[in-house]
């Protein structure tokens, strides 16, 4: 479940400290419970990232889907 703050974390925010979260995992020298707690803040980070693209690419779909209608009603 991902927190208030998480959802209010912008898409470059929640890039860069995913980037680190995985950073931190491939570089090892952490115990199980710290990787565990990595790993699932790495999951939420790549959900709050993903909801961000997801919306990016609905904006752009309407804004493409306007564009279109507005060529055909103007070539008719």
């Amino acid at each position: 479940m991902t927190s208030k703050v998480d959802e209010a974390l912008g898409y470059e925010q929640a890039r860069d400290e995913l980037i680190e979260v995985v950073r931190r995992l491939e570089a090892g020298g952490t115990t199980l419970e710290e990787s565990l707690a990595l790993w699932e803040r790495g999951e939420e980070l790549a959900k709050v990232c993903r909801r961000w693209l997801d919306g990016a690419r609905a904006r752009l779909d309407a804004a493409l889907a306007e564009e279109e209608a507005a060529e055909e009603a103007g070539g008719e």
